[in-house]
């Protein structure tokens, strides 16, 4: 028989599980809602999407909301707004392919093509976003309530060995050139490949100082580690890795060791962290989507046709759908974010997401779920002006010091 008093604790603490269910609500409630003033008050980018890849396709309007669940699309400007991310940067994406004049000069129209898909679409929805090329329109576009679209170059191939493009790249608006992709081109070597040039090849250190000259950032994503050093004792102004992660946490070569995190820091430079869920954690074995993933890369070779390649996309966003990835977390993410901050400092770190590029997690997987980001930061106990500096502050510091010194060496 159970005592008296024992009967009377038991009873006591069942009448209390409600109170306490009641308080955990509430300051999971106040913790939201101190998480949506913040970010609110930021002023948010995000360094790097592959929405172009979208925007060159006829049926597709960032000026609608699109719904990642049937389209696997994960930014347009409505969701922007409901996401509370104020500015993004449109990554002119090309893929690797041969190293000749040929080649050069298809890849190039082919980046002029996005460039053009880019600017046609602001144009479309000039009541919903505009185009910035520095931290002051950015803030300007912003107090007019629209979203404000970057744009970056992923990949340095469709400047061929022409150092004239840099300067073509950066009239069209482009303001970072990522100088490598997945595969070593004439400019460095890549981490996911095998070491070619050793580094930086002497073309791409003329692209790094026509870049410095210019005021446009040098991103070191993708980049092989010892290009990363190259560039390093090339620049003379603070780097961007625009969608990047940490190899401590997630052991990808596409992620930066502590080491090149104390680099960059010192360089005075800024890491995007990515929330591409490969480089964020190790996945999980998925036999049946890596045999269809594999076969529909063996299904295309280099140098695709632009109608090959809608093909291609299209067919990627159904595998994606029917063999949805098992994805790591917003909380997995801060995970990255708390190590580069306690290795580079909280002045190095940024979001850069890699949408529509094959980024997202399970509970951040568009753009309108960003807040999720700035509620697991509170909920580490990141204080405001952190996460400003996290949301944007960090990136647009950077951004300024590159264009004023290529202003100061104009004057």
């Amino acid at each position: 028989m159970i005592p008296k008093l024992t009967t009377l604790t038991i009873t006591l603490a069942f009448l209390c599980l409600p109170f306490q269910n009641i308080k955990a609500q509430n300051s999971t409630e106040a913790l939201i809602q101190k998480a949506k003033r913040i970010h609110e008050k930021a002023l948010t980018v995000d360094s790097h999407t592959d929405t172009p890849l979208r925007l060159s396709r006829s049926n597709f309007d960032a000026g609608v909301r699109n719904d990642y669940a049937t389209t696997g699309s994960c930014v347009d400007f409505p969701r922007m707004k409901e996401g509370g991310l104020d500015g993004v940067f449109f990554a002119v994406f090309t893929s690797q392919g041969k190293c000749n004049e040929e080649a050069y000069t298809k890849i190039h129209d082919q980046a002029l093509h996005l460039f053009d898909a880019i600017h046609q679409s602001v144009r479309k929805n000039k009541n919903l976003a505009d185009i910035a090329l520095n931290p002051e329109q950015f803030k300007k576009i912003a107090r007019e309530g629209k979203r404000a679209v970057f744009i970056g170059v992923e990949n340095g191939y469709p400047l061929g060995t022409d150092l004239s493009r840099v300067k073509e790249f950066y009239d069209l608006g482009a303001r970072y050139i990522t100088l490598c992709h997945v595969k070593n081109n004439q400019l460095c070597d890549s981490s996911n490949d095998t070491l070619s040039a050793g580094g930086l090849t002497q073309f791409g250190v003329e692209v790094v100082k026509e870049m410095n000259r210019l005021g446009m950032m040098v991103d070191v994503s993708h980049i092989s580690d010892r290009s990363f050093y190259d560039v390093l004792k090339i620049t003379k102004v603070p780097v961007i890795a625009s969608h990047s992660c940490a190899r401590a946490i997630c052991n990808n070569p596409r992620n930066m060791t502590d080491d090149m995190l104390r680099a960059l820091a010192a360089n005075g430079g800024v890491i995007q962290m990515c929330i591409l869920s490969d480089y964020v954690k190790k996945p999980k074995p998925n036999p049946e989507r890596d045999a269809a993933m594999n076969a529909l890369k063996a299904k295309y070779t280099d140098n695709l046709t632009d109608a090959q390649l809608d093909i291609l996309r299209k067919e990627r966003d159904e595998l994606n759908i029917r063999f949805p990835q098992q994805l790591a977390t917003v909380s997995d993410v801060v995970d990255h974010i708390d190590h580069i901050v306690k290795v580079a400092g909280i002045d190095h770190v940024g979001i850069g997401t890699d949408f529509d590029g094959g980024g997202g997690v399970a509970d951040c997987h568009d753009v309108s779920q960003m807040l999720n980001i700035t509620v697991e930061l509170v909920k580490r106990g990141y204080r405001e002006d952190a996460i400003c500096k996290i949301w944007g502050g960090n990136l647009m510091r950077v951004m300024a010091q590159v264009e004023n010194y290529a202003h100061s060496k104009r004057q």
